[in-house]
């Protein structure tokens, strides 16, 4: 339920109407506009009568929410939410793109790519220390080590670290060496490693499912968000359809559609949505267009000779010479590149 109070209402009101729905066993979120203050109230509401709360001289309007997720719903919060991540803003205007290889390979490999990312403007380093493989005989990554490597290169280049957890055994570990916590598509509905990195203090980012819609994406968030962490990043990857010619399918209208949904920022994978580097470009600028907040992109010093998704991965080269057109679009778009 959205309780919306008249403007000018002062802020002992508003606590204290909040205080009687916390009596009552819900939990109250209060946002704070420029003109009004609005309740958000989680819970089982069913017991509350609408009509009643509306006659309350400071209320303006009230509506029920149908939709199950809450905290992460745009009625609940209207302005957009923005992750701080060192000083990396993604969200509301600001843009930030996140660059480095699929998996961490060696001490050399992580810090060249990471020096050559953030010199083209990157403003976060992503690395898969573990690696989620479909064939348990490929390269699942150096684990620990793997994030070891990943601190030495923020050490040389001071930018913060992304990179996937795989299970809830892990949360301690990626609470002391990561920024921003990665929860992969093949992990976006466990729902026992949600809760756990709902409990972190790290930012982090949700990739979609295979095969999941929008609101089972943000009912994903919710798990995390309801735990008490709401410094989500949603991150749409591509989808699998019935075409086969490309690794997924990005499905570009899931990022104004998330921004009509949610307040949470939303950034785009077109790496992992095309599987092939030459359509990354494309991919990168069209995400831009529809208003995304940021794009993470696999870039590797020698893609041929990689141990992971290296048909995907963009040379120094190449994504230098995206970041150019990056900057351009994000200009046109009323956005700020963060680097």
């Amino acid at each position: 339920m959205v309780i919306i109070m008249k403007p000018g209402t002062g802020k002992e009101e508003i606590d204290a109407l909040a205080a009687r729905f916390r009596d009552q066993g819900l939990d109250v979120g209060i946002t704070n506009g420029i003109d009004c203050s609005i309740l958000g109230l989680v819970g089982d509401t069913s017991c509350l009568d609408i009509d009643k709360i509306a006659m309350q001289p400071h209320v303006e309007r009230v509506m029920r929410v149908q939709e199950p997720f809450k905290k992460a719903n745009r009625k609940f919060h209207p302005t957009d939410t923005v992750v701080n991540v060192g000083k990396a803003k993604i969200g509301s205007g600001s843009f930030c793109v996140i660059a480095g290889p699929c998996s961490v390979e060696s001490e050399a490999q992580i810090i060249e790519v990471a020096q050559d990312v953030k010199k083209s403007g990157a403003a976060l380093l992503r690395g898969g220390a573990f690696k989620p493989r479909t064939s348990p005989y490929s390269f699942q990554g150096l684990g620990t080590p793997g994030l070891d490597l990943l601190l030495e290169a923020r050490e040389a280049t001071g930018l913060p670290i992304v990179s996937e957890i795989m299970a809830p055994r892990y949360v301690d570990l990626f609470e002391e060496k990561v920024d921003v916590v990665q929860i992969g598509a093949r992990n976006m509905q466990n729902f026992d490693l949600l809760k756990e990195v709902g409990r972190m203090s790290k930012p982090v980012l949700l990739k979609r499912g295979l095969s999941n819609s929008y609101e089972e994406w943000i009912m994903s968030a919710e798990y995390i968000m309801s735990e008490g962490n709401e410094n989500v990043i949603l991150c749409e990857r591509g989808v699998r359809t019935f075409e086969t010619y490309t690794r997924n399918t990005l499905d570009v209208s899931a990022i104004p559609v998330i921004k009509k949904m949610s307040h949470l920022p939303i950034i785009a994978d077109p790496s992992h949505a095309c599987g092939m580097s030459w359509m990354v470009e494309p991919l990168a600028l069209a995400a831009i267009a529809a208003g995304a907040d940021g794009l993470i992109i696999e870039v590797h010093n020698d893609p041929p000779h990689a141990k992971c998704d290296g048909k995907q991965s963009l040379t120094p080269e190449q994504f230098d010479a995206l970041m150019k057109k990056v900057e351009a679009m994000t200009a046109l778009m009323g956005k700020t590149l963060i680097q």
